[in-house]
């Protein structure tokens, strides 16, 4: 049983939360054509918010706001663009406690792990990205053709970017994608999950305190239809998208009508390879603790442990002494590390795959699988050891507190057993022997791989992210972050 201050939690949701609205061009919109959606507490389960939904009227004047201020932002001195971005990203340094404050309401993120973290890095990437707004460069090409043509480069931006944004991290999802498509001249119209439209209200607000003309960035909250609306707009230069497979191929089936480019971040089922050079003191609690980070609510979290078979039994001794001295509870108790799902839905699919992974015998259950009776959205954190490769559990990105652990014999097999799968957004590495890390690391199937990382490795600005396989393509961060919302023109002039 979990127990929740209710009380605290209506009075939290009272002080910290933004008002819900849409934002187009400026301006607060309560009155929309989408309908209300009733905000559930995920620690509650009580209604704590209605949110205005954004229809398909309400994303054309979004689009139009959008493409109206680009004729300002898009035109520039792009110094101009950096002294606004920087300024920005000084007011979310400053508000960090207020991010930290929405997380447990909007999503359930507990305040003494993971939100305390989201404002830091929200102002890291709008930081790193506002340095590159005046650094972005053409290029003059070599003469080679019979009339010796001068040739160049110009980096422009592509106009209006649709960002459709997760729901499972919405702040950090903001800053991997809206600050290097305003550093590059774009402006932006944000979709987020109608379950979480708090922490892109806060940043919206922010953005206009920062001087960032109106209509730069427009947020419209809404269902599918509001997502469809968004993609095939005409209005709409290129989609960004970060979510699950079956919605990416519903976005890119209509993205093609019109030959639109998207960017996809589409999940994972990450391994982690553990060997027995690697120091079992600090590493396993390390993982096993990262697994469950978030409540199991991150696409790259290392989910499928692979480990040596010489150290296999003690590693899973330890892991499940770790995960079962892991507090789980109330999100707004600073000491909880595992707090509830974002929703009942979740909560429902992520029992079911317990359920059904202990009634098949998929794997040897080492902790957990007990259902937690509570008003809110919580499971119980759990271990399955002896995971057969090929089963559910190691091959379907359950997106809750589940860790699958596979014992191997050789790096061979383990590196066969890490590829079996057909995601491939990051992979991790726990050796010391740095030969081996170099055998791996280009034969891993991943976007990125971490070798023996520490806290929050998936989350540098200058470092890019994104995978391969079903996880997507694209990525996200770094100078690859940048360029994928620059166009680049081609331009010769004859000397003739």
């Amino acid at each position: 049983m979990v127990t929740v201050d209710v009380k605290l939690h209506q009075e939290r949701a009272e002080q910290d939360l933004p008002l819900p609205r849409l934002v187009i061009g400026g301006k607060d919109v309560t009155d929309t054509s989408g309908g209300l959606y009733e905000h559930r507490n995920p620690a509650t389960g009580l209604v704590q918010s209605h949110i205005p939904l954004a229809g398909p009227a309400e994303v054309d004047q979004a689009v139009a706001a959008a493409r109206q201020a680009f004729e300002v932002w898009g035109t520039m001195r792009p110094a101009e663009r950096r002294r606004l971005l920087t300024r920005f990203a000084q007011l979310i340094r400053d508000h960090i406690e207020d991010f930290a404050a929405i997380c447990p309401l909007e999503n359930g993120v507990c305040v003494g792990g993971w939100a305390e973290n989201v404002g830091p890095h929200v102002a890291d990437w709008t930081e790193y990205y506002a340095g590159w707004a005046d650094k972005i460069e053409g290029m003059v090409g070599a003469a080679y053709s019979p009339h010796e043509n001068v040739e160049y480069t110009i980096a422009e931006p592509y106009g209006v970017i649709g960002h459709i944004i997760t729901w499972n991290s919405p702040a950090l999802s903001l800053a991997m994608k809206v600050p290097p498509s305003l550093a590059a001249g774009n402006t932006v119209v944000i979709k987020p999950a109608e379950s979480t439209p708090f922490s892109a209200l806060l940043f919206a607000d922010l953005a206009r305190e920062a001087g960032i003309p109106d209509g730069v960035i427009n947020v419209v909250t809404g269902l599918g239809d509001a997502g469809e609306a968004l993609v095939s707009h005409p209005g709409i230069d290129k989609i960004s998208f970060t979510g699950g497979p079956a919605t990416a191929r519903r976005i890119m089936e209509t993205a093609a009508r019109s030959l639109k480019p998207v960017l996809f971040e589409l999940g994972g089922k990450s391994a982690n390879l553990l060997f027995a050079d690697t120091d079992l003191d600090s590493v396993v609690p390390y993982c096993a603790a990262f697994a469950m980070s978030n409540t199991g609510q991150g696409c790259a979290l290392p989910t499928r442990m692979l480990v040596e078979r010489s150290v296999y039994d003690e590693v899973v001794a330890r892991v499940a002494g770790v995960v079962a001295h892991l507090p789980v509870g109330d999100p707004l108790a600073p000491t909880t590390y595992i707090g509830p799902l974002v929703n009942a839905a979740a909560r429902d699919r992520v029992q079911e795959v317990i359920d059904k992974a202990i009634a098949d015998e998929a794997g040897r259950l080492i902790y957990g699988g007990e259902r937690i009776e509570s008003d809110g959205y919580f499971v119980t954190p759990t271990v399955f050891a002896d995971v057969d490769n090929r089963s559910d559990l190691a091959q379907r990105e359950i997106f809750g507190p589940v860790l699958a652990i596979t014992p191997f014999d050789t790096e061979e097999e383990a590196l066969a057993l890490a590829n079996d799968t057909e995601y491939g957004l990051s992979a991790y590495i726990q050796s010391r022997d740095i030969a081996r890390v170099n055998r791996l690391v280009p034969r891993l199937k991943a976007g990125t791989v971490y070798v023996n990382p520490g806290p929050n490795p998936i989350t540098s600005p200058a470092t890019p992210f994104g995978g391969v396989g079903i996880s997507g393509f694209g990525r996200e961060g770094g100078r690859a972050g940048l360029e994928e919302f620059i166009s680049v023109k081609g331009v010769g002039i004859s000397r003739a």
